[in-house]
């Protein structure tokens, strides 16, 4: 199935399982046959953000796994005195139980914490890391703000819209696709979650090829930050810009992302 790798094909139908371990479930998306890969959601968002790259990968050779976070869907687990250690674990077991063991994962926005995370602690279920749509070491703390006003549901839409343009949308692209979706009461456990855990654990992603997938209108990734992985971490580290997109960037080039991940996953050694 590899050899479809970058190829339009059939896939298998979108279907949703139950992973469930120590009294935790994760309800994950799955679809496509093949290689695995896992897409993590930005903050306080759920994987429906990704229908389109989904299918896209799924066309492309590639098994698509969307593990919901806790407390969106179906899946359940504890939310206090968490960290990003706990949903790094979350992740792995999802690899173990539906995705052959072995993944490609691929964390957007706050996901990348949590892709990064997984790498670290579970390097043997772990083939690849793409941070896609990642800050830069730093970036300006107002940012913060506008990504609450986003995702806040209490305000006027025009009030959202604004914020949503500032923090995720680039100016050709329609930020009204993200009024909806947003579970505002998870926001904090996952900010929380992690903050619990220093940076310079999670930040080199362990020892697997490193994907920076980065938008080139987006406001937590100055031009000046392009090579920031790829000088400290080497060749270990690609660098790819996708155009015409800002922090949001999947639902804004859908296709262009898929493209993107399924030629750097084509390029991978054999599992």
């Amino acid at each position: 199935m590899a050899a479809l790798l970058g190829q339009a094909a059939p896939h298998a139908a979108r279907s949703r399982v139950l992973v469930r371990y120590s009294g935790i479930t994760i309800e994950t998306i799955v679809e496509g046959t093949g290689p695995a890969v896992v897409l993590l959601p930005s903050l306080a968002r759920d994987s429906e953000d990704y229908d389109a790259v989904a299918d896209g990968l799924a066309r492309r050779g590639l098994r698509v796994l969307r593990p919901q976070p806790r407390g969106m869907g179906k899946s359940t687990g504890p939310l206090e005195q968490i960290t990003l250690h706990d949903l790094a674990r979350d992740i792995a077991e999802v690899i173990r139980q539906v995705g052959g063991g072995r993944a490609v994962v691929v964390g957007h926005a706050y996901g990348n914490w949590v892709a990064r995370m997984t790498a670290v602690d579970h390097p043997a279920v772990v083939r690849g890391v793409v941070i896609a749509a990642a800050a830069s070491r730093e970036y300006d703390p107002s940012l913060r703000a506008e990504i609450d006003k986003a995702g806040d549901v209490t305000l006027p839409d025009a009030v959202r819209v604004v914020a949503l343009r500032k923090a995720f949308f680039a100016p050709a692209s329609d930020p009204r696709v993200w009024l909806s979706g947003w579970h505002p009461e998870l926001r904090e456990p996952q900010r929380a979650a992690a903050a619990a855990v220093p940076q310079k654990e999670w930040w080199p992603g362990g020892q697997a090829p490193l994907l920076d997938l980065q938008a080139d209108q987006d406001p937590f990734r100055a031009e000046s930050t392009r090579r920031e992985m790829k000088d400290e971490f080497g060749d270990r580290v690609t660098v790819v810009v996708i155009a015409n997109a800002s922090h949001a960037l999947f639902p804004e080039q859908p296709r262009d992302v898929a493209a993107a991940l399924a030629d750097w996953i084509a390029r991978l050694p054999a599992q």
